[in-house]
């Protein structure tokens, strides 16, 4: 009896240690798939992040052996790279921009890739092209009866002029439009007028006449002859300003930078720390003072050879110098007045080329206004540059032009700083930096159907320039 009691206690026991090896056996295999899940995890994890690095990385490419360029795109932790390879942030030359988006090149660009040009940016910055958008633009709001394109009475002098669109000199191309210039010549032949080349920069080839025959002559020497299927080279030439506004007895013109993100629907920002460019010899109309480039020129490139320039301040004050100014001598209100003038000429220049702008996402641009001002306080656009000089010339010039590109890579980039196309190209306020908003014809839009749904009774002040 006690052996059988015995052995099924032993047998009870047996089973008890089965059952608990069991238990054990289960949980030392739950902690060892614990254990392994959690490595793999975590090296999945760090696998992602690791990549997620990779990805941040961003790839930058230049022409331009700038430092303000260069020191912007190394601060950010860019790396830089040859146009070769797979790059992200490309700053071109409007020649390198012109290949990459030619048809023979057939390069694709990427979501993650930006360049600094619009595929034709030259319909903007060359000059026969922007005089020929400005005119269709104002032909286009006459056609539609819009009241922009307003006119003056006919029989004032000069015929009429348009009230609102009035800011570019009155121009010709050359020799496509010699005959009409030579009419428009013979109303006032005691006039002078400005020729330049239409793809050249920096104040090469321009000269001044003030007589149609130094023109014929001119055309001689150049082997030029004024017919539209012969000449080669086109020339605009325009009514020159004669009564500039004058600081110190010198001339002198504005030079701002304007940001554009996006053409359709225009998005545009203008850069507050522009600055004012001066001759650096006495202004003079006189017949023998024509030929003096320094007189009438206001081009840093060409002013720097004079014997008169200075090292130390370039030749160069500051917008925020010209408006006190401005004020302590004619007043704030019209000091205020020509600056809205001057903001409204910049945003009718950019609509004036907003339809045949190629408006490719992966593109922004920087363009160069110079705008000269008269002596009534009249704004007048001279040209438009799409590659305006990124060289220093003296400390405070270098401490503007870091700034430009520094504030220009915060409103073209995302919030995260990656180059993304999908992005809509909205920056905060935060991010403008020392850019001021000009245009944003969809966040307009959007404040149309606000302004709509609550039944029109309040206008949007962004509606201003429609």
């Amino acid at each position: 009896m006690k052996s059988r009691w015995r052995a099924a206690n032993i047998s009870e026991r047996c089973e008890k240690v089965c059952v608990n090896c069991l238990y054990y056996t289960r949980f030392v295999f739950f902690l060892l798939f614990f254990f392994w899940s959690f490595h793999w995890i975590r090296s999945l994890t760090y696998a992602r992040l690791a990549t997620g690095h990779e990805r941040m990385k961003i790839c930058f490419c230049t022409d331009l052996d700038k430092s303000v360029l260069i020191s912007n795109f190394e601060k950010r932790g860019w790396v830089q790279v040859t146009a070769d390879d797979d790059w992200n942030f490309y700053w071109a030359g409007t020649g390198t921009c012109r290949n990459i988006f030619s048809v023979d090149s057939g390069y694709r660009m990427h979501d993650n890739q930006l360049i600094n040009h619009f595929p034709n940016h030259y319909e903007l910055s060359r000059k026969d092209l922007l005089v020929k958008n400005i005119k269709r633009y104002r032909k286009d709001l006459e056609r539609d009866g819009n009241p922009l394109a307003e006119k003056t009475e006919a029989n004032i002098p000069g015929g009429s002029k348009y009230l609102y669109l009035d800011f570019i000199p009155i121009t010709f191309v050359l020799p496509a439009d010699y005959n009409m210039f030579v009419e428009e010549y013979r109303k006032n032949p005691q006039s002078t007028w400005i020729m330049k080349p239409c793809g050249k920069s920096q104040g090469a080839g321009i000269f001044l006449i003030n007589k149609l025959s130094k023109l014929k002559r001119w055309s001689r020497e150049a082997k030029t002859s004024f017919h539209p299927q012969i000449g080669k080279e086109s020339y605009v030439i325009s009514r020159y300003i004669e009564n500039p506004l004058l600081i110190g007895g010198k001339k002198f013109d504005l030079r701002l930078y304007v940001l554009v993100t996006s053409f359709r629907p225009l998005k545009a920002y203008l850069f507050r720390l522009g600055f004012c460019r001066f001759c650096t010899v006495k202004y003079d109309t006189s017949v023998t003072e024509l030929d003096n480039m320094y007189v009438h020129l206001t081009n840093v490139s060409v002013q720097k050879h004079g014997g008169e320039y200075n090292n130390h301040h370039g030749g160069k004050w500051s917008v925020q110098n010209l408006r006190l100014y401005l004020e302590g001598t004619r007043g704030k209100e019209v000091t205020d007045k020509l600056f809205g003038s001057i903001t409204w000429l910049i945003v009718h220049s950019l609509k004036a080329v907003s339809s045949v702008m190629a408006s490719d996402r992966h593109c922004f641009e920087c363009y160069g206004y110079d705008i000269i001002i008269d002596n009534t306080l009249k704004p007048w656009l001279v040209e438009v540059n799409a590659s305006p000089s990124l060289t220093s010339t003296t400390a405070n010039d270098r401490i503007l032009k870091y700034k430009l590109i520094d504030n220009i890579l915060n409103i073209v980039l995302p919030p995260d700083g990656v180059p993304d196309v999908r992005w809509n190209k909205i920056p905060t306020p935060d991010m403008l930096g020392n850019f001021d908003l000009l245009i944003d014809e969809e966040i307009a839009a959007q404040d149309d159907n606000i302004q709509n749904s609550s039944n029109g009774k309040h206008r949007s002040n962004n509606n201003r320039w429609k």
